[in-house]
Order: structure tokens, then C-alpha cells, then sequence
């Protein structure tokens, strides 16, 4: 599936996104983007323990650099999923999925505009590459799957709008039922 699409973000080249895998390593790149969609900087981090998470929504990728992933946020309050058996604050579970998608991928591979690549704290969207010999090698949107599982939810703009219109197909999914959505009083919030 070369090509794979996610509006605000573009089309990812699953090849080129396996290219940066390391042995025995967990490797991010970040790639800053112009406002014409051309690559005008780039930067890389490897790590042997992989990556963390430094809030619901964020990457902890170096001492002085976070990695926001943009137009997400948790519920608010508490919320109770039986099937996950998760009771407790929407921070932890959106923090413990998040934690999940870091814990085995290959590459991280994340897109922000340029103007975020001097910021302690950085917009971005993100994909993984994941491979199990055999089983799975796959490139997978960061954001749709956290989305999908219902950890997080989308943000709204002031006017009411959604600040990435293209993962709303990601959040009905989660909606049916997933994640914090298991939960009728989220619903309601």
C-alpha cells in the first residue's frame, strides 16, 4: 500500500519510511515541510529503548523536544471501559494507548511545518512502522489508530470545526464503541 493517505499530512511512502529502520534501534525522523508541501529540513533521533510518552498527546523525543501530536485531545474527566478493563481519567488511558503504539515500532516517522522546527514543544503528525516477521509489516497513521481505539478525540476549532477534518472517519470508528467512547457519559462531554 505505497501511497497511504492522510489529508493534512499527505502521502507517505511506506518504502521510504522502512528505509530509515535501524537494527536494534527505534529511529524518528521528523521532516519539516514549506507551505508548497516541499521538504525543507530534517531530523533524526535513534534510540535503543525507543521512545516515550511525555503527555496524552505527546513524544518525548529528545531532553529539549516534544513532538504534539496535532488536533487530538483526551476526554476529560474520568471513564470506565469493562472490555479494557480501564477505570479511571481519560489522561491515563489516552496516555497508556499512546504508550502502546510506542512501545515496538521500527520508525517513527513525523511531519511538521517548518516554522515548528526550532520549537521546544512541535506540532506534528506521525506514522509507524511496525514488523513482526511473518505477521504484520505495516505503516500506520500515530493519530487514526489512537483515534480508532477511542483514546483520544479531535479537537475543535473556536468556530466549532474539526482542526483535522481528515481523521474523522478515525474517530467514528472509535465512537462505535472503543476506547473511552465504551463509556456513555463521555459521549455526552
Amino acid at each position: 500500500m505505497a501511497g497511504r493517505v492522510i489529508a493534512a499530512a499527505g502521502a507517505v511512502d511506506e518504502a521510504y519510511v522502512k528505509s530509515f529502520a535501524a537494527p536494534g534501534k527505534t529511529v524518528l525522523i521528523v521532516e519539516y515541510y514549506n507551505g508548497d508541501r516541499k521538504v525543507v529540513g530534517r531530523r533524526g533521533f535513534a534510540s535503543a529503548t525507543g521512545f516515550k510518552v511525555a503527555s496524552p498527546t505527546d513524544i518525548a523525543v529528545a531532553d529539549k523536544v516534544r513532538l504534539h501530536l496535532f488536533g487530538l485531545e483526551p476526554c476529560v474527566g474520568e471513564m470506565v471501559n469493562r472490555k479494557e478493563n480501564f477505570a479511571g481519567r481519560c489522561e491515563d488511558f489516552a496516555r497508556e494507548q499512546l504508550a502502546i503504539l510506542l512501545k515496538s515500532p521500527k520508525v517513527l516517522f513525523c511531519r511538521a511545518f517548518v516554522s515548528e522546527e526550532n520549537a521546544p514543544l512541535q506540532d506534528a503528525t506521525c506514522f509507524g512502522y511496525y514488523n513482526y516477521p511473518g505477521t504484520l509489516d505495516t505503516v500506520d497513521n500515530i493519530e487514526e489508530q489512537l483515534l480508532s481505539l477511542g483514546a483520544v478525540k479531535l479537537s475543535k476549532k473556536p468556530d466549532g470545526t474539526l482542526m483535522r477534518p481528515d481523521l474523522a472517519g478515525a474517530e467514528k470508528i472509535g465512537r462505535s464503541g472503543f476506547g473511552m467512547w465504551a463509556d456513555p457519559r463521555v459521549q455526552n462531554r
